[in-house]
């Protein structure tokens, strides 16, 4: 049997995502500003080479997403929009409260600890995506492991908590350096 054209995917689809000019827009916006920081954010280092220089290659890369941002942008004018850039935006906006997230995580390490922290974010994260029972206890044993591995295992120099002060001077020794 024979496949025809409509059986094919898409690779150039006949109408806009929802969200797409506005995402271009965003990006370029984004690229164009930070260019514009490049002179204030890198140096020019004498005797060196075009391609040696610190602002080249950021420049190329924001360049870049610059030109292709602008042609994406031109090519799908033209292209009827779907709607629904509103709600997609949406989308976008809500998965920030993962950042804030992890800012709270970070800023809870020198106060609770490393190890009550981990835990607490791995399994307060598995929780907020909807996990329940044996879902929670896997995320507080990857907690452990992460802790075992990186502050325990590699010796990586993570502040240790202003609770662990509280605890008896051989204890506190331990939680200070492995946990």
């Amino acid at each position: 049997m024979r496949e025809g054209p409509e059986d094919q995917p898409h690779v150039f689809p006949h109408g806009r995502r929802p969200g797409e000019m506005l995402f271009v827009t965003i990006t370029m916006t984004v690229a164009v500003a930070l260019l514009a920081a490049l002179p204030w954010q890198t140096t020019w280092l004498p005797g060196k080479g075009l391609a040696a220089q610190p602002r080249f290659w950021p420049a190329v890369s924001l360049g870049g997403v610059v030109l292709f941002g602008l042609l994406n942008a031109l090519t799908r004018l033209r292209v009827p929009r779907t709607p629904g850039r509103w709600q997609e935006a949406a989308v976008w906006l809500r998965s920030l409260e993962f950042i804030g997230w992890y800012m709270l995580y970070v800023l809870a390490i020198p106060v609770i600890g490393y190890l009550a922290a981990t835990l607490a974010f791995c399994t307060g994260l598995a929780l907020r995506t909807g996990y329940r029972g044996r879902a929670v206890w896997i995320a507080a044993a990857f907690g452990l492991l992460v802790v075992l591995v990186f502050k325990t295992g590699m010796n990586v120099k993570i502040p240790s908590g202003a609770i662990y002060d509280h605890a008896p001077e051989g204890l506190r020794y331990l939680l200070m350096r492995y946990f």
